[in-house]
């Protein structure tokens, strides 16, 4: 049950960014194409299976279709946390210059009971970095876990809307 859930939410994510990239027109009509960055942990850099079963990669399947083009860049890393993310960004968008990029982070600072102060900090830094370079964002929602409590756990999910 568990797994079929988690494979139609990959299915439905990978269908609606699909839908986003065909909305950025303007970018899809250059010769190379739109480019997505995947910064994330474990769960966008398929920990623990096959590259191919990964969510990214599945993305970038779909994507052949529908924008032959586009590129996927994933340069996630199992662990990483968003303050990882946050020193990594910059470079990144200085060199992939992406159309989207796909924040899938804050998984690792729930496990570590982070700061959600700090974590949120981060999450702006990201987004505030990539909409400068007049990227797409999409922020994916990660879960704290239940036994940090309900006000973490409540803060926790705040922090994505």
């Amino acid at each position: 049950m568990r797994y079929y859930l988690w494979h139609h939410l990959r299915q439905r994510l990978c269908a609606g960014l699909v839908l986003l990239l065909l909305t950025l027109s303007h970018q899809s009509a250059a010769a190379s194409g739109p480019s997505i960055l995947v910064l994330g942990d474990s769960l966008s850099a398929a920990y623990g299976m096959d590259m191919e079963q990964g969510w990214v990669n599945l993305l970038e399947q779909r994507l052949k279709v529908k924008a032959p083009n586009a590129k996927v860049i994933n340069a996630s890393i199992s662990g990483e946390t968003t303050g990882g993310g946050a020193a990594r960004l910059a470079g990144l968008l200085d060199k992939y210059e992406p159309s989207v990029v796909i924040i899938e982070l804050g998984g690792n600072d729930g496990l570590r009971a982070y700061p959600i102060k700090q974590m949120r900090r981060n999450l702006k830094t990201m987004t505030d970095a990539a909409l400068n370079t007049n990227s797409k964002v999409l922020l994916l929602a990660a879960e704290a876990p239940p036994n940090l409590g309900r006000r973490y756990t409540a803060l926790f999910r705040e922090s994505y809307t």
